[in-house]
Formats: structure tokens, sequence, C-alpha cells
């Protein structure tokens, strides 16, 4: 059975090259060898570098590839050419399958990466003074261990996710991961090492090291560094981890082969998209139609691209006035997080016709407000992630990133409360769908403006207390940088579930007021 599921392998990896998509996936095997030796030739030249540098660099990378190949299946809903269903109507032994499956894994071109790569750093490690047959063992550990955690990714996407990913699925996963792990990796590129390793760096690398992250490629590492207690505690760890990883893979393959899944299961294929995957409820279905509009519509479209490129410009009149770059480099992020709060401040007006469902299908005013925030939030929360992020490293000023994630918050929170008052309150008229994003209808009344000008203003007045902790942390030190981080955070909820409260009860009560309003103009 082992022979013929790898023999099996090896044909799929060799037909692969076949077929209508026979070009791509060539190209996608030369760009893959071409990484890899990349990827190799930087693993070696670790090797004239300082054993502390090689150590920090080589473990923290063998972590991002186990958590790579973790999520990778998860992000990419890529088919698993060996989900253990499909040898279901074989009759093949279920105490056997899991390790003749975890055996067969090992023979993939991201494995093939990975035993490249895994080689050159027991290379490393050996060159460093590491023993020659505990670094071999380690790296056969470390292989396995990453081998067997895309195997359990693969086994978790195929039970929680569906196997046909909906574009919109995919989006869902991809931001958290986005806003989470930019970060961090701009944090790492901004640290100088100044021929040494940093405080926070290796803070880092000892706990990655002691780990399932990476515990196997630490373990040499301390042993060339002659620390026995620590080469004990790393090599532990790793026995244990994988240990555990094939006991959850065991788990996985008997779950996949014993558990029928429910129907509803498959409702991610029926093509719904956003209305399919989001909440069947009121707050799903106007959340699900308003991503719809933010996607499709030029106009808004034109609206959000605007907002970085608004923020971004202001940089240089502050550094033609004086101001220093590093003051004023932190003064975008703020003012984009103003303007994506602002941007559903007339979502009514933008509605046009289709106001119609909402009112005749008695949708409640709090779902409704709600609903129609989710584009902006699912469009704001990365772009401000990265633009924190960027600003930081820029001004290498990481201190601030609490105070500045509180002030960003407290106004892009604020402004969307704000905002989902003034769309019902002081809608103004726009551009009809289908016209130009920049043409601007003539207005009988100057109302619309009090809208406009209310959201800013009042994001700014509620989000004062916590510009002006962000103020003094800048000014005075870190003491008030939790301070602003707390004030910024449950003063922008509070705002957004209590404008949108006052703005669903308004709603509630305008109904036949908005429907006169986005037929007549």
């Amino acid at each position: 059975m082992v022979a013929h599921v790898l023999r099996l392998r090896l044909a799929l990896l060799v037909g692969a090259a076949h077929g209508e998509h026979g070009v791509r996936r060539v190209l996608a095997l030369l760009a893959s060898a071409a990484i890899t030796v990349a990827v190799c030739i930087a693993i070696l030249s670790m090797g004239s570098a300082p054993l502390p540098t090689a150590q920090a660099v080589l473990v923290l990378g063998a972590a991002a590839t186990f958590i790579s190949f973790v999520l990778a299946p998860m992000l990419t809903g890529t088919p698993d050419q060996l989900d253990p269903r499909r040898f279901a109507p074989f009759a093949v032994d279920q105490r056997e399958l899991p390790w003749i499956l975890a055996l067969s894994a090992l023979v993939s071109v991201p494995s093939f990466a990975l035993i490249a790569a895994t080689t050159c750093v027991v290379i490393v490690a050996v060159s460093a003074g590491a023993p020659a047959l505990l670094a071999i063992l380690a790296g056969i550990v470390g292989v396995i261990s990453i081998a067997l955690a895309a195997r359990i990714g693969m086994a978790i996407s195929a039970i929680l996710l569906p196997e046909r990913r909906s574009r919109e699925l995919t989006v869902l996963i991809t931001i958290p991961v986005l806003v989470v792990a930019f970060p961090v990796a701009a944090y790492f590129a901004s640290i100088r090492w100044d021929g040494e390793v940093p405080a926070a760096v290796d803070t880092a690398t000892t706990i990655v090291g002691f780990s399932p992250l990476a515990a196997p490629y630490a373990l040499p590492f301390h042993a060339a560094a002659g620390d026995s207690a620590a080469a004990w505690g790393s090599g532990l760890v790793a026995l244990a981890s994988i240990a555990g990883l094939l006991g959850l893979w065991a788990f996985l393959v008997r779950r996949l082969l014993t558990v029928t899944e429910r129907p509803y299961a498959t409702r991610e294929r029926s093509g719904l998209g956003w209305f399919g995957l989001l909440p069947a409820n009121a707050f799903g279905a106007v959340a699900a139609r308003s991503l719809v509009y933010w996607l499709r519509d030029r106009r808004y479209i034109v609206n959000v691209l605007v907002v970085p490129i608004a923020g971004v410009l202001t940089v240089f009149p502050l550094i033609v006035a004086g101001v220093p770059v590093w003051i004023a480099a932190l003064v975008p992020v703020p003012l984009m997080a103003l303007f994506f709060g602002w941007l559903p401040h007339n979502d009514v007006a933008y509605d046009s016709t289709a106001l119609w469902v909402h009112v005749a299908s008695g949708v409640r005013g709090l779902p409704d407000r709600l609903g129609r925030l989710v584009p902006v939030l699912m469009v704001s929360i990365p772009v401000l992630a990265i633009a924190i992020s960027v600003t930081l490293a820029f001004i290498a000023q990481w201190s601030l990133l609490l105070p500045f994630i509180g002030v960003t918050a407290a106004l892009l929170l604020s402004a969307l409360g704000m905002s989902s008052i003034a769309s019902v309150v002081f809608p103004y008229a726009v551009s009809r769908p289908g016209d130009s994003p920049f043409q601007q209808p003539q207005r009988s009344s100057s109302h619309g403006s009090f809208g406009a000008a209310g959201t800013f203003l009042g994001a700014l007045a509620f989000s004062a207390p916590t510009i002006w902790l962000f103020a003094l942390t800048i000014a005075e030190g870190d003491q008030h940088a939790p301070a602003a981080f707390w004030v910024g955070i449950l003063t922008g909820v509070l705002v957004l579930f209590g404008g949108a409260a006052i703005g669903g009860a308004i709603f509630e009560r305008s109904g036949e007021r908005l429907m006169e309003f986005v037929e007549t103009t």
C-alpha cells in the first residue's frame, strides 16, 4: 500500500506538466526551483555570520515556515490530492492510512524545497560546531514536523472550510492574517542589528526555540553554543511536538473517514457569494448587499482609493511648513482613519432606488446601520494596519504602537458612528449609478453639508481625549501609552454602537422621507 501511494504521488507530480495547464505548471515549478535556490544560498551565507545571528535568523525563519505550511491550505483553498476521503473506497486500514499519507506528503514540490532548505540549515549548524549526527537528526525531525503541519492544515481546511472555496471566504480568511502578519514583519524588519542580535529578536528567538514552531531547528544551535540545558529543552519539545502532531494527524484522518458532514456544509457552492457566506439574518443581508455595491460600483471604489492618496499628500505641506519629518509622518494614518469613517456618511443616497428593499422588507434600523459599515471595516482595517506598521517602521518609534492604534481606532469608529446618524438625518444628492464618480448633481438645499461637517467634527470631538493622551505620550513618555490605547478603543466602540443605535431609531421613523429623497434626487 505504501509503495502504491508513493507511485501515485510521483505520477501526479510527473503528470502535472501535461494537460491544459501544463505550461503554467512548468513555469510555476521553475519559479519554485529558483526561489529554493535563492533561499538555500541565503541560508548558506549565514555560515560566515556570528553564531547568535545565524541562530536568530534561521530559527525565526523556521518558525515562519511552519506557520506558512499550516496556513497556506486555508488561504489558497488548493484541493488536497492526498485527502484521506479519497482512499475510503479502497478499504484501507484506518490505522495504517495516517502514516502512509504522512510519508507520501514528503513527495511534493514544497517538501522537496523544505528538505533542501533544511539541509542547508544542517550544514550551517555543523559548520558552527554542532555535532553532525545531532544536526542531521534534528533536521529530519524538523522536516517531518513541518510536513505534518501541512497535512494538518489541509485536514482542518477540509473539515472546517468548503472544498470549492469562494473568493469571499478567502478574503475573510486572508484579512486577519494580513492584519497580524504585516505589522510583525514590519517590526522585525525595522530593528537595527548594529553587529549584534537586538534584545527583542533574541527574546523572540528564545521563545520560538522552545516552542513546536522551531524547536528542532534551535536544537543544533544550542549544542553548537555549548548550552546543554537549552539543547535538552529544545530536543524534548521537538520530540513531544512531533508525537503530538502525529496524534493530531491520526485523529483528523479518522475524523475525515468516519464523520459525514451535514448537507449545509456545501452552501458555498450555490454561487450566492457574500449572501451565502454571511449570516442569514437582516444584518448579514444588508452587509452582503453593501459589499456587492462597494466592490462593484465605481463611485464607492473611487472614494476608497482617494483616502490613502489624500492621507499621504498631507505630509508634504507639513514638511514644507517646517514640521519635523517624524511628526509629519504621524499625520496621514489618523487622517486616513477619519476619512474612512466619514465615507458612509451619505450611504443612503448612494443606494438610489435600492433603499426600498430595506424599507419594504421591514429591516430594523440597527441591522441596517451596522450592516452598511461592514465594507468600510473590511477595507479600512487591513489598510490602516499596514499604514501603522509602515509609519512606525519609518520613524523607528515602535513605542508609539499602542497610542497610535488607540487614536486610529477612536477616529475610525467614532466617525463610523457619526456617519450612521448623518446618513439618515442629512442625506444629499450624489451622482447616479453608472454616472461618473466625479460628477456632482445640483442640490436645492445646503442641508447635506451639515452631515458631512457634523461627522468630521463629532468624530474629532469624541476622539479629543485620545488625541490628547497620544500627544502626552509623544511629549512625556510611554507612561500614557496604555491609557491612550484603552481610551481610544472604548471611546470608538461606544460611539460606534451608540451612533448605530441612534441612527437605527431615526431610520425606522424616517423610511417614507428617505424613500421620497432617493426617488427625487
